[in-house]
């Protein structure tokens, strides 16, 4: 749906991106991350059209990106931008209006998010009346009222307790479920895990890592696995194909951490221990992508 073309952006010398390409394929959920000041946020910006790269380009189904194409996104910055003191069902219907809807048509679709968020008792209130969670709830309604095929989310779960913020990442899902295209920006790693079927790393303006979850998960695997089992401590000789980095058992219970040696794996591993003791537990440790994000940054600082 979206491709990002060798974008660069600088302000006053600062540079924000520097030839900063990537694919975002339709229907799924593509995670854009970043330590702060990365140049996350610049980039969202020039998919909004809020301001423009030096160079580059970007294509929206194949077509450079237009004005045209505004009523087709939804965006919610991490920045919130309701007017503080406009009832929020007339703001929300202003803003729907602004996306290219009816009165009548905002007005229908917004009584059916009101009551499905349980939000019909704000509709006179305004913002500034309600606490930061619930300003995300009316902020994320403004977002997704005009039905966008592709939905831009900069950290959606800021502000929300655990239950409401579960409320929306099922909102999410289901958008993603029934065809939308979401971009989504966040320091949570476990929710890129659990959301995001691809993401981009960028870093010191720079994309430093893309690819599918699973892909780049799989990529840092290091052979290392985590194994328990009862009893006394196996006598695990310099013949073993892998080496013990850590045993953080007991005397009578044991976990060790393992390694494999090259060109050995998971089964070569188990057909030496079974023969000297009863495994209780066994996993491959596959780094998280909080501990990937971690690994990546630091290696190119």
């Amino acid at each position: 749906m979206i491709s990002i073309r060798h974008i660069v952006k600088q302000y006053s010398g600062y540079r924000a991106l520097s030839d900063v390409s990537l694919e975002v394929e339709q229907g799924t959920v593509f995670g854009l991350l970043g330590p702060n000041g990365a140049g996350k946020t610049s980039l969202i910006r020039i998919i909004n059209q809020i301001t423009a790269p030096d160079s580059g380009e970007i294509l929206f189904n194949g077509e450079p990106l237009s004005r045209m194409h505004t009523e087709r996104i939804g965006y919610m910055p991490e920045e919130r931008g309701l007017y503080k003191k406009m009832e929020i069902g007339e703001q929300i219907i202003y803003l729907a209006r602004l996306k290219g809807l009816s009165r009548a048509e905002a007005l229908k679709r917004s009584k059916y998010w009101f009551e499905k968020l349980e939000i019909q008792a704000w509709w006179n209130k305004s913002i500034e009346e309600l606490s930061k969670g619930m300003q995300q709830k009316a902020q994320f309604v403004a977002t997704v009222l005009h039905q966008p095929e592709l939905l831009i989310l900069d950290e959606p779960f800021s502000g929300f307790d655990p239950v409401n913020a579960e409320l929306i990442k099922n909102e999410i899902l289901e958008l993603n479920r029934n065809g939308a295209t979401i971009i989504f920006s966040t320091h949570r790693m476990d929710s890129v895990e659990e959301l995001c079927d691809s993401i981009a790393l960028i870093n010191l303006s720079h994309k430093i890592l893309d690819g599918k979850v699973k892909d780049i998960k799989n990529s840092f695997r290091s052979g290392t696995y985590r194994l328990d089992y009862e009893g006394p401590k196996a006598d695990i000789g310099n013949d073993a194909p892998f080496t013990v980095i850590d045993d953080a058992g007991s005397d009578a219970h044991h976990s060790l951490t393992l390694r494999t040696h090259e060109g050995k794996g998971p089964n070569d591993l188990l057909r030496y221990v079974l023969p000297l003791v009863s495994v209780s537990r066994f996993e491959e440790i596959i780094p998280t992508m909080n501990e990937i994000f971690i690994r990546t940054v630091n290696k190119q600082a």
